[in-house]
Parts: structure tokens; C-alpha cells; sequence
């Protein structure tokens, strides 16, 4: 490819925006608009659409000074903020528009040569049709532009923004003997005359869709920024400039054309202002400088929009390399160039400006919408690489996004729904297409830190009896065994699944030094990669300690990732392995000095089965342990692994206590609306005298999990025994709760 030297400055990019700003719309609409909505009505359109484009063009400004800016204008700043698969597919919605844009002007420009089409016909006797004029333009556009490239488009700008100013300046300077109503600023028609039929006044958001491509032409000016030889400098000072001539310009003239012509003569005539000139001529040679201008602007920065699209290699095979190819020094994007030729030719069949103008308004919004929010987020995710020399305000870029999605779904509900469709759908094809672009850009990556930041300090605020009142499970589990036994890192991801947080820590024995701090790194990328296959919501770290003792005392010291100290500690042993379990009630005084949970997990060969039945086994002499079983067997439904279990409760009992044993369980199980059908509530009654574990054991031999509950007494007279004597049993959990928990 040959090397692109970049010659454009500042100049350029003003003309470029401004061509278009004070373009076919300014000659053609803003008749219509007075006609319409009235005098107020007009400046409104003005100044909402300036509500949009004022924070876009400080965004833009914003974005451009912070970053090195390429080729692809809008589009490079969208994707280098938002990454390539989000980035991609508002710039194939930009350059669609820019495209479509063509056809607007294009069109527009039959309008310019309606008298002297009219005068061949009436005087000549020459019949051309309207359409034939718009082809020939758009085919004479399309050989300057395929042959001369740029430079011609931007020498023709100087020349054609001239023709402008010079026809604006003789409709200021021209007069008529029209005077309105007084107090008619809010007066608007009821209907118009087309074609000698009447048609109703068009609503205020009708016309506002067909005025906003005016508004459009600061994104015009950002196209040219692979050709600038300073784009930080360059896009601010043009787009910003080129807005403010616009606003004084628009304002001028909608009071001109106000105090000038009737709002029957402003609806009935597209050409009302050449009756209002000096010289009346001026006023379609302006129109025809104007439409050609903004379509030569279109033409040029569309092509590159795509240019740079397929650089970045968005769409899928040797598409990007045929788009994304230049020629010459100067890297003219020739192939990109007929694409959009082609695109143009088919709206310009259409040949229905109005059509063509709503369309053009809605991808717009879309695209503006898009550039604001990368600003405000940009201000939200507070990078410090964030440093842009020129700044707004992030309520100003919010106040843009808002109410850039307002209007597209005000303007036209069905077009606002088939854009978000059409980006939608853009967005899915990329990233099915180029895995390699699902990307998570730093922007994002800096709007969750702060997210993440905030939460963690709003939790760590709340009170605990509010904790208490709505209590969830901070978890953490700590064990050594990782890569033996997978049982404790499943316990951990299913009760943080959707109610809770849990924090999976890896145990290594020793002390930090550079030896044993890579082999934790490489043992949580290890992690990190198992943990990538499971719907999994887990936080993953690793802990270097002398022993478990120092390991558990410094672990439930550490705060949750919620925020919040953890509320629950998990320890996974297998079954007959009676010295890992003496090892972990080693620490049972350690856990017991602050406010915590624990829940040892016995694991067996048969793992969690098929997970199709929890039995929860509940002692209601010991109703703090009752309601954490509880709850632990309906957080654990929460997740799809255990979708199709069921929860049965059991409870021994003696004759004589069997109406009230059953009465607060159930009340338990009403009152905290678990779903667990009474029939599946079974009190035994002990007839044979038999030991609970001995009854526990025949009860659920058959169970996938089994929960269990212990108290601080049985393990300082039991001790390692109060765990023992399972044999019949799969998988347990044992929990201690610290506290009743209110699951009402």
C-alpha cells in the first residue's frame, strides 16, 4: 500500500461542515418549517437540534484532543472508545447514512434546476423528467470524484462555500411588501396545496426529521481526519466553528423568511427565497452550489468511513482488504468509493427527498447518540489516561445522548425500532464473524471499576441490622485442594450464582517471596482457565500463608468483594480423610472470633449425583442453624445446575411434640415463602429408639446433597465425632449459623 501523506489543515474541515450545515436543507426546508410549526415552532427545531449537535461537537472535540485520531473521522473515535465489535457496528450505521446522505443532496440539487427544467419544457418544448437530472448528477459526482479524488472535492469547497455566502447575502439584502399579522409567531397553516390537492400540516417531530440533516454537518468534517496533518487541532477548531456560523445563520434566516413571505407562499414554494432576493437567480445557483457541495462533502467522507471499517478488518475475507485499499500517495479509497455509489444510486431512485431526509435523521441520531455517551462515560470511568486538552462537561455529553434516542423514537417510532434492529443485528453478525473482536475495552473496563468501587462503599456503609434484615451470603472459601477436588468451587459458584458473592481462594503453604508468588499467579490462571468453562460468577485469588491457621485468621480479616466483610466460610474435606477434618476444626476457635457462618462440605466419589434431590435436616430446639439450612437449600435452586431438584425437609420428633414440631416448620416455610410443598415436609417419628444418624442414614441414603446443621457444643464434646458415622450418605453439607436469619 502506498504511503499516505497527509496535507489538509483546519480549513478544510470547516468548509467540509459548513458546506453541509448551510446546505440544501437552509434553502429548500426551513420555508416548510415556518409554514408548519410557525415561527417559534422553527426556532425550536433550531434549537433542539442544536441540542444534539452543540454536546456532539464538544464530544467530538473532547475524544479528538485526547487520542491520536485516524482515518474513519466518527467512526475511528467510537471504536477506539467502545472496541471494534460495538465501534463496527455504529460505523457501518454511520457510513450507510453518510452514503444515503448523497442521495439527499443529490436529489436536492433536481430541485435547483426545477425553473430551468420548466423553462426547456415550456419554451423550448424539451420534456426531461426530474429523475434523469438526478442521475446525470450523480454520475457526473461519481467520475470527479472516482478520477480527481480529494483534492478536487476540497478545492471545489472554497468555490461553492463562496457561491453560498454570496447567495445569502442578497436574500438579506432583498425586500417584499409582506407583512405579517402581528402576534402571529406561533401561527402555523392547517393544510397545503400539493399537486392541487389538500394535504394536513405536517406535526412539529415530522419536521424536525426533515430539518435535522442540516444539523448533520459536523460529523461531515470529522470524515476527513486520515487526511489531516493535525486532527487534534483541526476537528475541534473546524466542527466547532462551522456549528456556531450555522446557528447564526439558521436563526437569520428563519426571521428573514418570516418577515418576508406568507406561510402559504413558504409551503406552496420550495424556491420562495428567490422570490425574496435581490437577484432571484441566486437563490437556485446557491441551492445547486449547496446541494453539490454537501454531496461532493458526503461523497468524500463516506468512502473513507468505509475505508477505515475494513482496515480494522470488521467485515469477514478479502472484503476488508478490497475496502480498505487506497490508491496513490494520498491513499484515495477507490474501491470503498464505488460501494458508495452503488448505495447512493439506490436511494436516489427514491427520489423523494422527504423520505430520504427521515431516514438520513435517524442513523444520524443513532451516530450522535453513540458519540455523546462515549464522552459521558469517558468522564464517568475517570481513567487518568483520560486527558484530553479540551473538556466539556459530562452532563452536557448525558443531555446529548438522552435526547439524541428521545427524538429518533419522537420523529418515527418504526424507523427508531428497524435502527436500534439494523445496529442490533450488526453487532451480533461481527462478533459471530471476528471472535477476535469481542473485545471489552478499556472504557468499560473503567465504567465497572467505578461501578464496582461504588457499590463496594455503599455496602460497606449499610448498617448491619439492614444486612441482617435482607441476608445474603458473602462466601468464602479457602482450601488447598483446587486441582483434586472440585466440590468446594461448586458450592462457591452456586451460592453466588444469583443471591449471593463468593470468593474462591487457593491455599499455598510458605512464605511470599518471587518463587512462591509465581507459582500463585500460575496457579490462578490455572484456576481462571477451569473456571472459564461454568456459568460462573466466582472471584478467584490465591493466599500465601505458613499454614491454614495464619491462612484462615488472615482470610476472614480480608473484606468481601461486595464491600462487606464475608458472612459464610466454606472448607471442603473428603470422606474418611479424619485428619484433613481435625485439621480444619483446628481453626474452629479462629473462625469463631468474629461473626461468621461455617460450612464444612464432605465429599464423596459420587459427587453431587444428579442433582435431583436436597434433604435438609432440620432440629428446631436449634432454629439458627434451621433457618440457614433453609435458605442454603433454596439459594442453591437458584441455579440452572439444580433447576430440577427438589427440596425435602425432614425433622425427627417425639409422639408428644409431633403438632407443635409441625406447626413451626411449616410456619417457617409459609412465612418465608420458600418453595417447598408441604408434602414434602417429613417429620419421623422416632418408634424404634434409634440414633438420629442411624435414621438420617435409611432417610437419605438416596439424597444428591445432603445439609446438615451442628452447634459450637457438639464440637467442644465431640469434636471431630460429630461428623463421623455418615457412611450411608453422598455428599454433606455441615453449617453452623451464627445468628437466626430472618427469612421472612
Amino acid at each position: 500500500m502506498a504511503k499516505h501523506i497527509k496535507t489538509m489543515g483546519t480549513l478544510p474541515v470547516f468548509m467540509t461542515a459548513v458546506s453541509t450545515i448551510l446546505g440544501a436543507v437552509l434553502f429548500l426546508q426551513f420555508g416548510k418549517s415556518i409554514a408548519h410549526v410557525g415561527l417559534i415552532g422553527t426556532l425550536g427545531i433550531i434549537a433542539l437540534g442544536h441540542l444534539v449537535t452543540i454536546p456532539t461537537a464538544m464530544a467530538v472535540a473532547e475524544i479528538a484532543t485526547n487520542q491520536k485520531v485516524e482515518g474513519g473521522g466518527a467512526y475511528y473515535i467510537i471504536s477506539r472508545s467502545f472496541g471494534l465489535d460495538i465501534g463496527g457496528a455504529i460505523g457501518i450505521a454511520l457510513f450507510f447514512s453518510q452514503a444515503i446522505s448523497i442521495a439527499f443532496y443529490v436529489i436536492a440539487f433536481t430541485e435547483a434546476f426545477e425553473p430551468l427544467r420548466q423553462w426547456l419544457i415550456m419554451e423550448q418544448g424539451w420534456h426531461i423528467e426530474r429523475l434523469w437530472v438526478t442521475l446525470s448528477t450523480m454520475t457526473l459526482l461519481s467520475v470527479l470524484i472516482l478520477t480527481r479524488g480529494a483534492n478536487l472535492g476540497v478545492k471545489a469547497l472554497y468555490f461553492v462555500v463562496a457561491i453560498i455566502f454570496i447567495s445569502l447575502s442578497m436574500l438579506f439584502l432583498g425586500k417584499t411588501n409582506y407583512i405579517p399579522e402581528s402576534n402571529s409567531w406561533f401561527t402555523r397553516i392547517n393544510e397545503v396545496i400539493i399537486n392541487g390537492q389538500p394535504m394536513p400540516s405536517m406535526d412539529f417531530f415530522k419536521v424536525f426529521a426533515i430539518i435535522f440533516p442540516a444539523f448533520t454537518g459536523i460529523a461531515a468534517g470529522l470524515g476527513l481526519s486520515g487526511d489531516l496533518k493535525d486532527p487534534r487541532t483541526s476537528i475541534p477548531k473546524g466542527t466547532l466553528w462551522a456549528t456556531l456560523v450555522g446557528i447564526v445563520v439558521y436563526i437569520a434566516v428563519t426571521f428573514k423568511l418570516y418577515y418576508s413571505a406568507s406561510p402559504e407562499a413558504l409551503a406552496s414554494n420550495p424556491l420562495v427565497m428567490s422570490e425574496i432576493a435581490i437577484w432571484g437567480p441566486i437563490i437556485p445557483i446557491g441551492l445547486a452550489a449547496a446541494s453539490l457541495s454537501s454531496a461532493l462533502g458526503m461523497i468524500l467522507v463516506a468512502p473513507r468511513t468505509l475505508q477505515a471499517i475494513g482496515s480494522d478488518k470488521i467485515f469477514p475475507g478479502k472484503i476488508n482488504g478490497l475496502l480498505s485499499r487506497g490508491k496513490a500517495k494520498t491513499n484515495e479509497p477507490f474501491n470503498a468509493t464505488l460501494v458508495t455509489i452503488v448505495i447512493a444510486y439506490g436511494f436516489v431512485m427514491f427520489n423523494d427527498i422527504d423520505t430520504v431526509a427521515e431516514i438520513i435523521s435517524m442513523f444520524f441520531m443513532v451516530t450522535y447518540g453513540a458519540i455523546n455517551l462515549v464522552s459521558f462515560l469517558e468522564h464517568f470511568a475517570a481513567d487518568p489516561s483520560y486527558r484530553p486538552t479540551f473538556r466539556s462537561h459530562w452532563m452536557v455529553s448525558l443531555l446529548g445522548a438522552l435526547l439524541s434516542f428521545y427524538f429518533m423514537f419522537k420523529m418515527n417510532v418504526g424507523y427508531a425500532w428497524l435502527s436500534i434492529l439494523l445496529m442490533v443485528s450488526i453487532y451480533f453478525w461481527i462478533s459471530r464473524s471476528n471472535q477476535n473482536k469481542q473485545q471489552m475495552s478499556k472504557l468499560f473496563q473503567g465504567v465497572i471499576f467505578q461501578v464496582s468501587r461504588w457499590l463496594q462503599i455503599f455496602f460497606q456503609k449499610q448498617d448491619e441490622e439492614s444486612l441482617e434484615s435482607h441476608w445474603r451470603p458473602f462466601l468464602l472459601c479457602i482450601t488447598s485442594s483446587s486441582f483434586e477436588r472440585t466440590g468446594a468451587f461448586d458450592m462457591t459458584r452456586w451460592v453466588s450464582h444469583t443471591y449471593g458473592f463468593g470468593t474462591y481462594m487457593h491455599f499455598i503453604e510458605g512464605f511470599l517471596n518471587e518463587e512462591t508468588y509465581q507459582k500463585s499467579e500460575s496457579i490462578k490462571k490455572r484456576l481462571l482457565k477451569h473456571a472459564e468453562g461454568y456459568n460462573n460468577r466466582v472471584y478467584i485469588d490465591t493466599i500465601i500463608s505458613p499454614s491454614l491457621t495464619s491462612a484462615v485468621a488472615q482470610g476472614i480479616q480480608l473484606p468481601g468483594i461486595s464491600g462487606k466483610g464475608n458472612n459464610i466460610i466454606l472448607f471442603e474435606y473428603t470422606h474418611g480423610e479424619n485428619d484433613e477434618l481435625e485439621s480444619l476444626l483446628n481453626n474452629f476457635s479462629i473462625l469463631k472470633s468474629k461473626p461468621l457462618d461455617i460450612c464444612l462440605l464432605r465429599s464423596t466419589l459420587k459427587g453431587f449425583g444428579f442433582r435431583k434431590e436436597i434433604h435438609l435436616w432440620l432440629t428446631t430446639t436449634d432454629y439458627s442453624n434451621a433457618t440457614l439450612i433453609i435458605l442454603l437449600g433454596y439459594i442453591l435452586l437458584g441455579h440452572p445446575d439444580w433447576k430440577k431438584a427438589e427440596i425435602k425437609v425432614f425433622s425427627i420428633y417425639d409422639t408428644e411434640k409431633l403438632k407443635e414440631k409441625q406447626d413451626r416448620i411449616l410456619n417457617m416455610i409459609r412465612s418465608g415463602r420458600l418453595p417447598i410443598s408441604e408434602h414434602n415436609i417429613n417429620l419421623l417419628e422416632n418408634l424404634e429408639n434409634k440414633s438420629y444418624k442411624e435414621i438420617i442414614n435409611q432417610t437419605s441414603a438416596e439424597a444428591d446433597l445432603t445439609i446438615l446443621g451442628f452447634t459450637d457444643s457438639d464440637i467442644k464434646t465431640r469434636g471431630a465425632d460429630t461428623f463421623d458415622k455418615y457412611d450411608q450418605l453422598s455428599t454433606i453439607l455441615f453449617v453452623n449459623a451464627d445468628k437466626i436469619k430472618k427469612i421472612n
